[in-house]
């Protein structure tokens, strides 16, 4: 048996490398989990974990099967989706890509399989608390194939026609980013409001969750961002550096905002800018110089913040703000990308490029103006037709009942619960033939107060972790507290 034929240009610095920044980004998809577990009701906390991971076994599936082919195929010949030349992952060996030329091509595959499963999981927070779990394995499965994978193509293929329109788009502002944010938006113009949004007071029910999970999301994020760059010509570094920067300046600037109104500090609110800044910058996080995090992180620090007091005075119920981080960020960082791109940063690889504004190529903001606007479109308007084509099967109805919705989709969805104590009610008000079916509203039953103490009635203008407005109160009543429904 003859040996296969060496690849001598492959890199096993930059192989290891990749590998490496492979896992890191697999630490973000439990980690976005967990980050979005702490941010809604104690209720529902396991089901977000749940779909997260669930998100990255279905995708790796879909990956193997097409979605690779589909979304990075080298061969296909029109500029708007792959073909089928690597489906089943068919010659996807130690041949490199071409947009990884030192590294086996089932590295550089694995590695951006990470980007695609992450992906979904950013959107689904926009249905958080009140989404079925089976429709969103499924849509999971169609949405990355007629959603992720065409604009991957577009913007990371070499035949994509945003490719070979010369768009500056290094990590995923467009596929990842503004894909998952305004796919975040389908989800609530198609399933609506949460009960209860506006008139109850709903708030993070775990701090140290979000906390855990934003590590884990800043920690990947240097894999995220920098595991594609080169280590030889140093962009590798300049992305890791970039993306901490923007996080920090981002996570600052939105602390500073938030204090402004509260007059308080907050750690959720440090935590929701550094996101916002890391997103900002992923398309742009090897094509600029370090000094341009800066002035990327204090715009998406004041961009993405004013998107949530937006959306919160709009009534939007988007518990999580995935379309104020990643969409609006996604959109951001996009066009600054336009703005601070360094021909000579994107030099250091022997790559050709005018850069962006700051070398007089004004031309750029063009380009990716149309970046931008084609995958908000794509991926908003493919989205919502899904959904309400999905929507109209009875078994693919995306909303949980009025009761299940009540009761929290950590028990009715998965007959689990990521506390005790909720298991513990939620089986206690169950009736003794169908333990996982609730027949009546979870309820709390909150102990009298001391002899001689009054208790407020409050009725909540809070009903999103951002929202800053001040609690309405009622008039004080002496006695003992009213049934408490399950909110925390």
């Amino acid at each position: 048996m003859s040996s296969p034929a060496r690849v001598d240009n492959l890199d096993m610095g930059a192989t290891v490398w990749m590998i490496a920044s492979t896992a890191l980004v697999f630490l973000m998809i439990p980690g976005l989990g967990y980050f979005y577990s702490g941010m809604v009701r104690s209720k529902n906390a396991l089901s977000l974990v749940f779909l997260c991971v669930m998100a990255l076994a279905v995708v790796t599936v879909q990956w193997v099967v097409w979605g690779y082919s589909l979304a990075l195929s080298e061969t296909s010949s029109n500029g708007f989706i792959g073909d089928l030349g690597h489906w089943l992952f068919l010659n996807v060996d130690y041949r490199p890509h071409p947009n990884a030329p030192t590294v086996p091509g089932v590295v550089f595959a694995t590695y951006q399989c990470m980007f695609a499963a992450l992906t979904p999981g950013l959107a689904i927070g926009g249905a958080a608390e009140r989404i079925r779990v089976l429709p969103t394995i499924v849509y999971t499965f169609i949405w990355t194939t007629v959603v992720y994978d065409p604009i991957a193509y577009w913007v990371w293929a070499p035949g994509g026609w945003l490719t070979k329109l010369g768009v500056l788009d290094f990590a995923g502002g467009c596929a990842v980013e503004i894909a998952s944010g305004f796919a975040a938006l389908a989800f609530y113009a198609v399933l609506g409001k949460r009960r209860g949004f506006g008139e109850e007071k709903w708030q993070p029910h775990n701090y140290l969750n979000i906390i855990l999970g934003f590590a884990f999301l800043f920690f990947g994020w240097f894999g995220f961002n920098a595991g594609g760059a080169s280590l030889v010509s140093g962009r590798a570094g300049i992305a890791f550096m970039t993306t901490n920067i923007a996080g920090a300046v981002a996570g600052i600037v939105w602390v500073a905002l938030a204090f402004w109104q509260q007059r308080r500090f907050s750690s959720f609110h440090f935590c929701s800018g550094a996101v916002a800044g890391m997103v900002c910058v992923t398309p742009a996080a090897s094509l600029v110089s370090t000094w341009a995090a800066f002035p990327m992180g204090t715009a998406a620090g004041l961009f993405c913040f004013s998107a949530v007091e937006v959306s919160l005075r709009l009534g939007i119920d988007d518990c999580i703000d995935v379309f104020a981080v990643h969409g609006v960020g996604g959109l951001l960082g996009v066009m600054l990308t336009g703005v601070f791109a360094n021909k000579h940063v994107i030099g250091l690889d022997g790559v050709s490029s005018k850069g962006g504004l700051i070398n007089g190529h004004a031309h750029q903001l063009l380009i990716q103006l149309a970046a931008a606007a084609a995958s908000a479109a794509w991926s908003f308007g493919v989205s919502y037709l899904i959904l309400r084509a999905m929507d109209c099967i009875p078994i693919f109805r995306f909303r949980v009942d009025a009761a299940a919705e009540d009761h929290g989709l950590d028990f009715t969805e998965l007959g689990e619960a990521g506390y005790s104590f909720v298991r513990d009610l939620a089986l206690a008000h169950a009736p003794a033939s169908r333990p996982h079916s609730l027949s009546k509203p979870l309820i709390v039953e909150a102990p009298a107060p001391p002899p001689g103490t009054t208790v407020a009635n409050e009725v909540a203008a809070i009903q999103h972790p951002h929202d800053t407005r001040p609690v309405l109160k009622g008039s004080p009543s002496s006695g003992t507290v009213a049934d408490l429904p399950l909110h925390k």
